[in-house]
């Protein structure tokens, strides 16, 4: 497929992706063809679960103006339809762009290998989040049945970068969220990892959205947790731009969590730089209520 010479500078990295499809074992692989987008259909299989908006426009946009640079890849469904593999979001920036057609690999694969290839596709060539890459991986071990050795070889990854992916996983669901939303970075989020209750890894997941801590800085609170009686170290809060001790943070936490089992509920400490503050106790009813009252009652 000859590529036209009236591209403008930076379009190259568009024809990056634009090779041949490779000939996989107990695949067949059709030619090029112009099929109907009303005759395509989306992979219900596919791992990336949103497109943003913008960038599909921004995708439309240069679709109408030099066209579809990489094919997308199908499989043959029955009755002339089709099922997209790999292209999902070329398809819908087509469908924006006006088009009723769309050049197109067809390959002749079953059920069985179909998820492997859509979740593989999209691993290597889609900008899946930190949360979506793991869940595919985490699908292609459950579902594909491959060990992370045998995972590590398909994706061409190193067997350790995977099992840091697969173990965002295990962080609680309001922290994979952040991820998602690029509200905290992966790297956050392996920060937190270091401490296993799970408390403690939402109480460090509130103070980096309240304080905007680095990565750096939450790797301090954690090794402050884990082991308080390191030696107090001074590190730079890049927010405010002054000293601040790793081990004020840790024993803060700490604090927190204390007062959360005393009470049996969820407890806010709010403390500004001057170290004046309050302390907030949750209580979900009256009874909840009078246990608290009975409990300060009795601190003499």
């Amino acid at each position: 497929m000859s590529k036209k010479n009236v591209l403008g500078r930076g379009l190259g990295a568009l024809l990056a992706d634009a090779v041949e499809e490779p000939v996989r074992e107990n695949v067949v692989i059709s030619t090029i063809q112009e099929l109907n987008l009303a005759d395509i259909h989306p992979n219900p299989f596919q791992p990336r679960t949103e497109f943003a908006v913008e960038a599909l426009n921004e995708l439309a946009t240069s679709i109408r103006s030099i066209g579809i640079v990489q094919p997308i890849t199908v499989r043959i469904i029955d009755n002339g339809r089709y099922e997209i593999i790999a292209g999902e979001r070329r398809y819908r920036a087509s469908k924006l762009a006006g088009l009723t057609s769309v050049p197109a690999y067809i390959r002749k694969t079953d059920d069985d290998n179909l998820l492997e290839l859509a979740l593989i596709e999209n691993i290597q060539r889609e900008d899946l989040n930190a949360i979506e890459v793991a869940i595919s991986y985490q699908r292609l071990i459950d579902e594909c049945q491959l060990t992370q050795d045998g995972l590590s070889e398909r994706v061409g990854k190193k067997r350790a970068t995977i099992a840091n992916y697969l173990r965002l996983l295990k962080l609680p669901a309001q922290i994979q969220l952040a991820v998602r939303d690029k509200k905290i970075s992966m790297g956050h989020a392996r920060a937190i990892l270091g401490v296993d209750d799970t408390d403690t890894q939402l109480m460090i997941f509130e103070q980096i959205l309240k304080y905007e801590f680095s990565v750096r800085k939450v790797e301090e609170v954690v090794r402050e947790i884990v082991n308080p009686q390191a030696q107090e170290e001074v590190v730079v809060d890049e927010v405010q731009e002054k000293p601040v001790k790793s081990n004020e943070i840790g024993a803060y936490i700490e604090l927190q969590k204390h007062l959360m089992r005393r009470f049996n509920t969820k407890v806010e400490l709010k403390r500004n730089e001057n170290g004046r503050g309050k302390i907030i106790i949750a209580f979900k009813s009256d009874s909840e209520l009078e246990n608290i009252v009975e409990l300060l009652d009795k601190i003499e």
